[in-house]
């Protein structure tokens, strides 16, 4: 099953009842609710045509249209999303492609499923704390604690007041002081660490935006899939972390960074973000020990 379609089945719980006879229609025959009318789409599934759109909203999407057609995308894909176990025997070629094509394979799934409407809600709020100055905290343990650092490098070259909490005391310290207008982003492959499910619960409580980058149906993705200030960034892949360290999904969630730092820094505009980043460019290069020698400098002779 795709991840859109294992999404959609995990979310099925929190949705009204209408609309979980619409979610059992995609479920049951995806190929065909991504073909047919909106029309139809209610008689079969036993709902208005208003129920329809309104499902497809609840779990991401911007509307049937969108949701039609990343469903058609997610179904249809020519790449297999089959995960590619590396065995004790493997050789180095094989170890290489295995772990490249579960690597490929996660991405383009992640392309298909993504829910835009989630994406931009999760953009409009961090570029809005940016604006005001507002406080934008990332929080991760093990694996995701890195992710986390790398978000907080990639939103501080944008001049943007961000740090990234990897303890779990200070977590808990960090996000107690967080306010309304703040972002809590919040990276966590399970789902299911106590320590970030209490700085959730907190960082809501402050009135902050809590952004989370986890699994879908784990709890932290119960957690936060509902409510005007709780975003949730699914990310679903089939691997095998009990047996090695995750990679696919370190991965993935730093991807999910990538696509968050583009759309605040296009958000935010290049008149001031340009200067400053070329400056910063500027001094780093300054730095370096050793310059590259330029093409028309030749070699010197013995």
């Amino acid at each position: 099953m795709s991840a859109m379609l294992e999404r959609i089945r995990a979310s099925i719980p929190a949705l009204p009842p209408a609309e979980q006879r619409v979610a059992k229609l995609v479920l049951a025959d995806p190929r065909s609710f991504a073909s047919l009318p909106v029309g139809e789409l209610s008689e079969r599934s036993h709902v208005s045509k208003p129920t329809v759109v309104r499902f497809c909203r609840s779990v991401g999407y911007d509307g049937l249209a969108d949701f039609k057609l990343k469903l058609a995308g997610s179904v249809n894909e020519g790449v297999p999303f089959v995960h590619r176990s590396v065995d004790d025997d493997d050789k180095a070629g094989d170890i290489v492609v295995k772990v490249i094509d579960n690597a490929v394979a996660a991405l383009l799934r992640y392309r298909n499923a993504a829910a835009g409407q989630s994406v931009e809600r999760a953009i409009a709020a961090l570029a809005e704390a940016c604006r005001n100055g507002r406080r934008i905290e990332f929080y991760g343990v093990g694996n995701s604690g890195i992710v986390a650092q790398d978000a907080q490098h990639k939103f501080f070259r944008l001049g943007v007041t961000a740090s990234a909490v990897v303890d779990g005391h200070t977590q808990v310290m960090s996000a107690t002081m967080l306010k309304p207008g703040d972002c809590a982003v919040i990276v966590s492959n399970s789902g299911r660490s106590k320590d970030l499910l209490d700085v959730a619960d907190i960082a809501r409580k402050k009135g902050a935006t809590v952004i989370a980058i986890t699994a879908s149906g784990s709890p932290l993705a119960h957690e936060t899939s509902n409510g005007a200030h709780n975003i949730l960034l699914a990310a679903d892949h089939p691997e095998d972390a009990d047996r090695y360290s995750p990679m696919v999904s370190r991965l993935l969630h730093l991807m999910i960074v990538d696509i968050l730092t583009t759309g605040v820094a296009l958000r935010l505009g290049s008149a001031e973000l340009r200067p400053m980043l070329q400056e910063i460019k500027k001094n780093l290069r300054a730095r370096r020990y050793v310059e590259t020698p330029s093409n028309d400098i030749k070699p010197s002779t013995p």
